[in-house]
């Protein structure tokens, strides 16, 4: 191919390289350069063009991409019309994509004017969703070149091999002190992570965590027409003669492997029963976060065999992200362990929606709410009790007069709740291990509901979080582990800390409170009034 710059009258039938916006002239690039493009470039007094112009025994930037991406197109994948050297490739169905990483390698080692892309490996894909990319980075290519690429294509197609399995069975095992709901909400997360593939949950048992227990029910469910058992143990699986692996034997099955270099997701267990696949769950599969379980689960959902190479054949890209539950992160924090947790008191703001004087200075059989709420806070297990200011600051000082509470000033305190939070939480000392987030306008928050909160806070087992709950409706205070500082410190406006909440599931933990009191904040006389008629009720 020839490239480099010539007179207007020499550019016909070449390409232009560059793009020209001269003089009224707009001449795009990779324009095929003819007599009327020649005459426009004279008019603009353009005197020189950068033009490409294929040899003989050369091909198109176009046609060679579009022959390369036809010729890898396999089962399921479907190959759009090249433009400007460009042709992507398109999942034609659902399923899980299947590349052959040595045919795409030995095309891109070709030459360096050959390039194709494609997204990872048995990444489960969506019917439209854009797979692959084949680019000529110059304007044409010698055709020998193509053809040596479009043969290692066809020697190694890459194709979405649909889902095939569409029902699955659940067993969880049982142990003391795990709650109902951690399976409700495993159930849940497990049916959303079926649900793009067609799969469905037909059947879920609960048993002890016992093998003479777990048999039955795993028997059970490949009689009812299970395709695939998902067993999550209540205890992770520690051994291949543990509790999952034993009972999947003592029905007849076998274990085909157990653990995978991917992080979470080391301790999973494959397995067959009756000729269908068992998956023993590792713990991060109750998480809807991506972890190593998924990459396992949606091959089984495609009717991939997974052999014990490709398991172990992981490890490269295998650390995935941090597991904020983990009770020993990766990346080095204050230990959580020996629950060591301060209090915030936000008493920063203007008691806006009130229409006059600042709630906190309501009184209570004589007693201020903000002083209240700051000596039940003293009262608890927590420490230390800090007190964010701002609005009317040597009020609340002298509100709070005589208790050892350590005062912080928020200046930004009309910015919203969030500077308050961040200006609290800037405030902890790193000696604590969390933080209670405590409302100023809350007086029927006691010692005892802060103390069952920081009781709860058992960061070994992965309560990170922790909050009051009454009717499944989640209140306050709430009770957070340092893991998630840098997070509150990013928060902003007028709004809490819900969403994160939200985002961590995982790291939840539930204490259940009867009555109204974790949730009745002063917004409005009206609330205010409730709040004496409960405090009156109280005492």
């Amino acid at each position: 191919m020839k490239f480099g710059p010539v007179k207007p009258d020499e550019a016909t039938g070449g390409v232009a390289v560059h793009a020209i916006r001269q003089n009224g002239l707009v001449l795009k690039k990779g324009t095929v350069i003819g007599a009327d493009e020649v005459a426009a470039l004279k008019r603009a007094g353009v005197s020189e063009i950068v033009v490409a112009r294929l040899d003989k025994g050369d091909v198109s930037e176009d046609e060679a991409a579009g022959s390369i991406a036809t010729a890898v197109a396999g089962d399921g994948v479907t190959a759009e019309r090249a433009f400007t050297g460009r042709a992507n490739l398109f999942a034609a169905k659902a399923g899980v994509l299947v590349v052959d990483r040595a045919a795409v390698d030995r095309i891109n080692r070709i030459d360096e004017a050959i390039t194709f892309a494609t997204l990872a490996a048995f990444k489960p894909v969506v019917a439209g969703e854009m797979i692959a990319t084949v680019k000529i980075i110059p304007f044409g290519v010698e055709m020998r070149l193509r053809d040596a690429a479009v043969d290692a294509a066809i020697s190694g197609r890459m194709r979405v091999t649909p889902f095939k399995i569409k029902k699955v069975g659940i067993v969880s095992t049982i142990l003391p002190g795990l709650a109902p709901k951690v399976i409700d909400k495993t159930l849940k997360v497990t049916a959303e992570r079926l649900a793009p593939t067609g799969a469905s949950i037909i059947a879920e048992r609960r048993t002890s965590h016992d093998k003479d227990a777990l048999a039955p029910a795993i028997q059970e469910l490949l009689a009812l027409g299970a395709e695939l058992v998902l067993v999550f143990g209540a205890s992770a699986i520690a051994d291949r003669r543990d509790v999952i692996p034993a009972a999947i034997e003592q029905i007849g099955g076998r274990v085909e492997h157990f653990g995978m270099p991917v992080d979470p997701g080391n301790l999973i267990l494959l397995g067959q029963a009756k000729g269908m696949p068992v998956l023993g769950a590792p713990g991060c599969a109750r998480s809807p976060k991506e972890n190593g379980f998924d990459w396992v689960l949606m091959r089984m959902l495609a009717g991939l065999k997974i052999s014990r190479d490709e398991v172990t054949g992981m490890g490269v890209g295998g650390l995935l992200m941090e597991i904020v539950t983990r009770p020993q992160p990766r990346v080095p924090v204050v230990a959580d362990g020996n629950r060591n947790v301060a209090a915030v008191i936000l008493a920063a703001g203007r008691s806006t929606r009130m229409g006059g004087p600042n709630k906190l200075f309501a009184e209570l059989n004589g007693k201020k709410l903000v002083r209240i709420v700051a000596e039940q806070a003293l009262a608890s297990k927590a420490s230390p009790v800090i007190v964010v200011t701002g609005h009317q600051t040597t009020d609340v000082a002298a509100a709070l007069k005589g208790l050892d509470v350590k005062f912080v000033d928020n200046p930004q305190f009309t910015d919203g709740l969030a500077t308050s939070v961040k200006a609290g939480i800037a405030a902890v000392p790193e000696s604590s291990d969390g933080a209670i987030i405590c409302l100023g306008d809350m007086p029927l928050i006691d010692a005892k509901l802060i103390d069952r909160l920081a009781e709860s806070f058992a960061p070994d087992c992965g309560s990170l979080i922790v909050v009051p709950v009454a009717g499944g409706r989640r209140g306050n205070p709430v009770l957070w582990s340092r893991r998630f500082f840098p997070e509150l410190m990013t928060l902003d406006g007028d709004i809490g800390a819900r969403h994160l909440i939200a985002q961590h599931v995982e790291a939840v933990a539930e204490v259940e409170v009867e009555g109204k009191s974790a949730f009745l904040d002063i917004d409005t006389p009206e609330m205010l009034a409730d709040i004496f008629g409960r405090w009156n009720e109280k005492t």
